[in-house]
């Protein structure tokens, strides 16, 4: 049985969930304090979420676990099966966790007071919200970021842009989510990323 452990509302715990939905992949979740997480250390000798443990294999890091998990249970596959497809796959994702992801990375560690410099806030906020159209043109003429088919890259990006759709849960008070609806909103434009949120949405994840 897969283990994954897990803190609320994590978007790269989400990820991960997308994956094993996709694939209908049995999993049993494991809840880890979001003040404590010595039971992850202890395992991966890391502290972040999601980490993945399968037999002896403890896998950290929700890209590497989404592909761990291709390479375990290739169907139904996550990644394209032609080489150079794949490796755009590989390259969009990476460009998304190490360049699109410093915005809001950045805006999230602003919030203290004692730290914000507010022409660095807006820049951040704007660099956000003109991705927006690098995803409206992805999706041009195709369902799914990297075509007909859902993947890698969808479970990899719709975590953060849902909140440009989806309400966030009243529960949910990570401040960095916050940050993601105010800046991704889409107010009635960007029509394909808003059908795409939604064409996501409707997948499974496991439970």
């Amino acid at each position: 049985m897969i283990r994954v452990w897990r803190i609320p509302f994590s978007t790269n715990v989400e990820r991960v969930a997308l994956a094993l939905g996709h694939k209908g992949l049995e999993v049993e979740w494991v809840d880890v304090p979001v003040r404590d997480r010595t039971a992850v250390v202890e395992l991966s000798g890391q502290p972040l979420v999601p980490v993945l443990q399968d037999g002896a294999a403890v896998v950290a890091d929700s890209t590497a676990i989404l592909e761990y998990l291709e390479e375990r249970h290739p169907d139904p596959p996550l990644y394209p099966r032609d080489e150079a497809r794949r490796a755009e796959a590989t390259l969009l994702i990476d460009w998304f966790n190490r360049v699109w992801k410093k915005a809001p990375n950045e805006l999230d560690r602003m919030l203290d007071p004692e730290e914000r410099v507010e022409a660095r806030v807006r820049a951040q906020a704007e660099e956000l919200r003109r991705s927006r159209d690098r995803f409206e043109a992805l999706l041009a003429d195709r369902p799914y970021m990297l075509g007909e088919d859902f993947g890698a890259v969808d479970c990899a990006f719709f975590p953060f842009l849902k909140y440009g759709v989806l309400e966030v849960d009243p529960e949910d008070t990570e401040p960095f989510h916050g940050i993601l609806a105010d800046h991704l909103a889409l107010d009635g434009g960007h029509p394909r990323l808003a059908a795409w949120i939604h064409r996501v949405d409707a997948h499974p994840r496991a439970e």
